[in-house]
Parts: C-alpha cells; structure tokens; sequence
C-alpha cells in the first residue's frame, strides 16, 4: 500500500459535505441579512443542515483513523506516541485557534448571536480529545462505537434542558436566553467523530479498503468533489466572507453590516 495513497471516496463525500454546507449558508445568510422569507431553522432545512454537519463531522473521525494508521502501518522517526499526539495536537490547536478566529470576527461584526464554540471549535478540540480512542487495539474498536452512541444520546437528552450557568456550555449545557449563529457542544457532536473512528477502523483497517469499489477517482465530478473535500478548511473560511460580500455588492443585504 502506498503512504501517499488517498481514499477518493472520503475526499467526495467530504467535498458533498462542504458543497451542501456552503449551499445551506447561502439560504441562511439571504434569510439572517436579506431577510428573506426562508425558514432555516425547522423543517427540511434544518434536517438538511443537520445531515451535513453529521456527514463532515463524521469524515472528521474517519479520517483520524486513516491518518493514525498510514502512521502506525508505515513508521517513520516521526511515528512515535510521543510525536504522534504533538501532531495532532498542534493541528487541533490550529483549527481550534481558526475558530477563535471566527469567534472574534462574528462577535465584532454580529454580537448578539457571535460564534462561541462553533463547528471548527469542536473539530478542534475532537482531534486532540481523539487521540486516546485512536490508540485501542482493534478487538476494542467497539467501544468507540458505543462511546459515540452515549454521547449522541446523552446530547439529545441534555437539549431539554436549560442550565444557570455559562461555564459549561462547550459541553452541551446551554445557558438560559442562549443564542449563537453555529453551535456543536461536545455532546452529542464527539459522539458523531468516535462514531467515524469506529466506522474507519471497521471499513479501512491496515490503511488498506476492507471492501471492493471501483476507481472513479478520474471522472470529472469526482475529481472537483474531491478537490473541494481535500480544501474544505479553507472553503470553510472563506465561503461565509464571499457570500456576505457578493450579497452586499448585488444589494440583496438590506441591513447595514459595517
């Protein structure tokens, strides 16, 4: 098996995941700026947003077992534990930090609603907290699986209620009178990354494809997909500004931004 080799069915689906997410911000944006008449928040928008968000948070998990066993089948001297977790670390803390980023920028240009712990905050913070699920041998991957399903549920269940404290809100325990535009507590959204880890584990074991798929990787489609999926951090923080500014530049935003 070659090092370099990439899975294109993970690169698609994630390049799927970020194309329907930047159509979603599109809705949402002509809805939260324009004010137009589109319900984003229930019905089958919001099952839509949902969805994606659970397919590129899951291809998040999927992809740190790819990575953690390219590492362990292919050593090198940058392949020790020690090493191993700096790396993903450091790449936790980067994207932990690029959510920070939008924290700032969302609190500066919206306030009320600003981005507190957002989709690259839980990202962020899953690949460093991943780090020990990645290391159980595979007789255990199992309990990645039921893991991820405790805390899927014990989100859904923590959605209920309504806490007096703000402290804890990364969790899961939502503040009263809380609000913010992008919103992925720990629970049930690391459910939805081990749940990944599991499925990787399970279908790629080895760095090598359990089960048997043609090579589509050189048709068209597939390989813009998959360019978006190979790209989707710097979509992600690119998409929101561009949309905003070309709705501003069209004079679709009726509401003063600046």
């Amino acid at each position: 098996m070659d090092l370099k080799q990439r899975f294109w069915e993970i690169d698609f689906l994630r390049g799927i995941a970020i194309l329907t997410m930047v159509f979603y911000h599109l809705l949402y944006n002509l809805h939260f700026f324009a004010r137009y008449p589109i319900n984003v928040y229930t019905g089958f928008w919001m099952y839509f947003a949902r969805v994606t968000a659970t397919l590129f948070i899951f291809l998040v998990g999927v992809s740190l077992s790819l990575s953690f066993s390219r590492a362990k089948h292919f050593p090198s001297t940058s392949s020790s534990e020690r090493r191993l977790f700096l790396k993903y670390l450091i790449r936790g803390v980067k994207i932990f930090f690029w959510g920070m980023v939008i924290t700032l920028v969302t609190w500066f240009f919206l306030r009320e609603g600003f981005v507190i712990f957002g989709v690259l905050h839980l990202i962020g913070l899953s690949i460093i907290l991943a780090f020990p699920f990645l290391k159980l041998e595979p007789k255990f991957n199992y309990v990645n699986l039921l893991i991820g399903i405790f805390f899927v549920f014990l989100g859904a269940y923590l959605k209920k209620f309504i806490f007096d404290f703000p402290w804890l809100l990364w969790l899961g325990f939502r503040p009263e009178q809380f609000y913010t535009v992008d919103y992925f507590p720990l629970f049930p959204w690391f459910g939805a990354v081990l749940i990944g880890i599991f499925s990787g584990n399970l279908l790629y074991p080895d760095y090598s494809r359990r089960f048997s798929l043609p090579d589509l990787s050189c048709r068209k489609e597939i390989k813009v997909l998959s360019f978006l999926g190979k790209h989707s951090l710097l979509i992600y923080l690119l998409h929101q500004p561009l949309i905003i500014a070309l709705l501003y530049l069209l004079g679709m935003v009726k509401v003063n931004l600046f």
